[in-house]
This record gives C-alpha cells, structure tokens and sequence, in this order.
C-alpha cells in the first residue's frame, strides 16, 4: 500500500480509536487530525470553538487539511471536516477515504460528552441533525463505506481491514 487512509464519519463513531488499531494492523503511520489541530493552536477544540466561534474553528480545521502532507499514513479526521470542499479535495488526493457509517441510536449511546468533544455544531442544532446534516456529506466524498453498526471493535477492524484490502 502506497497511499494513506483516511477515516471520516460522525464524532463517537469510532475514528480515532479505531485508527490507531488499523494503522497498527496494517503497518501505517497514524495521524489524528484533532489533535494536530489542538497542538497547532494550543487550545482545545470545544476551547477554539468556545472563545473563536464555529467559522475561525472550520477555517482552521481547513488550513491545517490543505497542509497535509504524509504517506503510509491512517488519517483520523474530525467529524466536521466534510464541511470543507477543498479540504476534503486535498485529502481525497492523499489516498482512499473510509466512512465510518453507525446509526443514529446507536452513535446516540456513545456521545455522553458532546459539550466537551469539540464537536462543531450550531446553536439549537441537535446531534440528529447534525447526523442528518452530515450523513449525505460523508456519502458524497467516501471511496469506501464500511458499516459498522453494533459491531465491537474486534469486528470493526476486521470489517475495515477487509474493505481496505481488497481495494
């Protein structure tokens, strides 16, 4: 594999933790686009978000994407970086894009701390429309669209991987 791997999807969906699990598995480099974000800016997402606002966060959020530059990678983006047309046109030529896809119920049971993930998210709008919102988005620009609603992490990864290969 001479490409990177890049996992979207909703928060809660499993990106970040099933990232590093996948990179180990296929040998890539692991890069969490939040957290190189938050060490950019010093701050915590819900923290930019909190004290700069939804637009200063996404054109951030978008600045650090076109900056990619990696190889042999697993990418773990933030939710919110389908709201990027360029951003994701950059990353889309960084390698294969792998959306994450669960159900509403079953992301619902996972988001406990949604008011200190970061998650970008407007005023009076609820987690189903944001997962109503982004559901089409992350359709649109996925290579690859693994399912893995009520699946552990043992069989997500497995299902991941098998998707990644055989492409």
């Amino acid at each position: 594999m001479n490409h990177n791997l890049i996992l979207i999807g909703m928060p809660g969906a499993g990106k970040s933790t099933l990232g590093v699990l996948l990179a180990k598995q296929l040998g890539l480099d692991f890069l969490d686009t939040d957290l190189l974000l938050q060490r950019r800016t010093g701050l915590r997402l819900q923290h930019i978000i909190n004290l700069q606002g939804l637009h200063r966060f996404r054109t951030a959020e978008e600045q650090m994407l076109l900056e990619l530059d990696c190889q042999q990678t697993l990418i773990a983006t933030g939710g919110s970086v389908i709201y990027s047309d360029s951003g994701m046109n950059h990353l889309k030529t960084l390698g294969s894009l792998v959306y994450l896809q669960i159900s509403l119920p079953f992301l619902a049971k996972r988001i406990a701390d949604m008011g200190q993930r970061g998650m970008v998210i407007g005023a009076g709008q609820s987690f189903a429309d944001l997962y109503a919102e982004r559901t089409p988005l992350y359709h649109k620009y996925a290579d690859i669209i693994v399912d893995i609603d009520h699946c552990s992490i043992e069989q997500s990864i497995k299902k991941l991987e098998k998707s990644v290969t055989e492409r």
